[in-house]
């Protein structure tokens, strides 16, 4: 009896490993759409683009920590301690006429999180792509999560 052997082969992208260097790369536009408490239905995309668009000239290794600290800027709302940040990349499915969702992590305002050192590179953002951010206030006496801890 012939033994059959498998072997996982993790591919590694390089080029998402390597840092950006900011002073010689031009930066990208990212599109990014802020809603309250949810995110964007995918139809909102299918008919144009939902009309809250904030757009942000960024580079691709961009955590979403700093991606959260620039959203802060020209949203007061979200400035709240505890408010919390759910990051989605939306994209085009090449096979059908409509546009898909991938959940890539959540950053809260005042507290550190597992998410906050993500980047838009190590979750296969492409040039062309969306940022949907579904922004949460804090809801009183409600205790921040797990995977967040006060500065």
């Amino acid at each position: 009896m012939a033994t059959v052997e498998s072997m996982v082969v993790e591919e590694i992208n390089k080029e998402s490993e390597k840092p950006v260097d900011r002073e010689k790369t031009c930066p990208l536009l990212l599109r990014v759409f802020c809603n309250t408490g949810r995110h964007h239905a995918m139809n909102e995309f299918s008919r144009g683009t939902p009309t809250n668009e904030l757009q942000i000239y960024t580079w691709l290794d961009a955590t979403l920590k700093e991606l959260t600290s620039l959203v802060k800027e020209v949203n007061p709302d979200s400035r709240r301690k505890g408010t919390f940040f759910d990051f989605a990349i939306v994209y085009p499915d090449m096979r059908t006429p409509v546009y898909r969702m991938r959940e890539i992590g959540t950053t809260c305002a005042g507290m550190r999180g597992v998410d906050d050192t993500v980047s838009l590179a190590s979750k296969r953002f492409q040039i062309g792509d969306y940022l949907d951010i579904a922004i949460t206030p804090p809801r009183s006496g409600m205790m921040p999560g797990r995977r967040m801890r006060p500065y």
